[in-house]
């Protein structure tokens, strides 16, 4: 009998039960919602900062078990084109987030406000007693990211970060490879990642033309703000590359960026992160030629993994990797699956995850976001100081 990659890794983490009862447990993960929903869970959306709320907000609208109670921003302009996409009553609007939670009462709250502000996002409504989904990345510094572990540590409620690489069909038949053994222990991870700059698309990938003064005005180029390509995409390179590793730790990190004159945050960036068992390299950029979900630019976007017995390239929104084995050296084309039933994006994921009463895993959990979190601290201040650094942790 054969199972979907999914299946075969759920089997292999439950070796401690029966054969009958490790199938029986396959079959029904892979079936969907694992208990029927006795009502929708309730949802909102707080603050629209980051352009990816338009997003997740539609995933909401899509999915079956939701109920989309309320949206929230000081700047009601910024959600109207969301508003009127998802055609929001007046009722669920609001421009004061306490007044939001209490008066729609969610059971889970999206969080999208300016990187440099999620810690303070986080502690304002952790008291509220709701599960909070936040947008990439998870801090803008590590003392950022243990604020907001210990907010939610007392209430009870999850703290998920969500990375939209892992809704990438690619990189997930890529962990599902790495899990099987397919190329042996993981040793070494390289990532280029980036797009054209974040000011030229909004939701749903629209794209824009933004102009030099938007980008003096807009956050993303505001080093308080959390701004810069480093912060941006560092941390997909880095929280996928701990996924991948299976939540290995780097020694020391060294890093150097670049920028563009007159802007006071990077525009590309390469990290080398130095391991007990070899070095990963990671590579950001704003200015990409093209953007990857249009045409992929050269470098390609995406991950090269390299294990002790083989490798996997996989590249941004692929159709098939490009696989070495022991067995076949010469390399083939591994085709691309769908992702399991009730995970093909953050809202669905954790929703599933919360219908069974279980942690979120991966790069959405605290744990291997925070060893990401670690690796950014670590080169913020290495291409700072100009030198490689010992692993920063506190």
């Amino acid at each position: 009998m054969s199972y979907c990659p999914a299946c075969r890794i759920a089997l292999r983490s439950l070796n401690s039960l029966s054969t009958s009862q490790r199938i029986q447990l396959a079959f029904s993960s892979n079936a969907g919602h694992e208990r029927p929903m006795m009502k929708p869970w309730r949802i909102a959306g707080i603050n629209f900062s980051h352009m990816h709320m338009g997003d997740l907000l539609r995933q909401v609208t899509e999915h079956t078990d939701t109920e989309l109670v309320g949206v929230c921003d000081s700047d009601r302009q910024s959600m109207q084109p969301t508003i009127e996409a998802l055609k929001i009553p007046s009722d669920n609007v609001f421009t004061d987030e306490l007044e939001c939670v209490r008066t729609a009462k969610p059971d889970l709250v999206i969080l999208c406000p300016p990187t440099g502000e999620h810690a303070e996002w986080v502690e304002r409504l952790a008291p509220l007693g709701v599960h909070l989904l936040v947008e990439k990345p998870f801090a803008a510094s590590l003392a950022d990211a243990d604020r907001m572990i210990e907010a939610m540590r007392p209430t009870g409620k999850q703290l998920i970060i969500n990375w939209p690489a892992r809704w990438d069909r690619a990189h997930y038949m890529t962990w599902c490879l790495i899990n099987q053994g397919t190329i042996g222990d993981v040793i070494e991870v390289h990532h280029y990642g980036g797009n054209r700059g974040p000011l030229y698309h909004g939701a749903d990938k629209l794209e824009l033309e933004p102009t030099a003064e938007e980008k003096q005005r807009s956050w993303w180029y505001k080093l308080d703000a959390g701004g810069g390509s480093l912060r941006d995409y560092l941390g997909y390179g880095v929280t996928m590359g701990t996924w991948f590793n299976g939540g290995q730790k780097p020694i020391d990190v060294t890093c150097v960026t670049t920028g563009t004159k007159g802007l006071e945050v990077d525009e590309h960036s390469i990290t080398i992160a130095r391991y007990a068992t070899g070095m990963s390299k990671f590579e950001t950029r704003w200015g990409t030629f093209t953007d990857p979900w249009v045409h992929q630019p050269q470098p390609q976007c995406g991950y090269v993994v390299r294990g002790t017995r083989g490798t996997i390239s996989s590249y941004d929104y692929a159709t098939t990797l490009r696989v070495q084995t022991e067995a076949r050296p010469e390399g083939y084309d591994h085709p691309v699956e769908d992702l399991p039933t009730g995970e093909t994006n953050g809202i669905e994921y954790t929703l599933s995850r919360l219908n069974q009463d279980l942690p979120v895993e991966g790069p959405l959990s605290p744990t291997i976001a925070r060893i990401g979190q670690q690796i950014i601290e670590t080169a913020i201040q290495s291409a700072a100081q100009q030198k490689t650094l010992p692993l920063i942790d506190r």
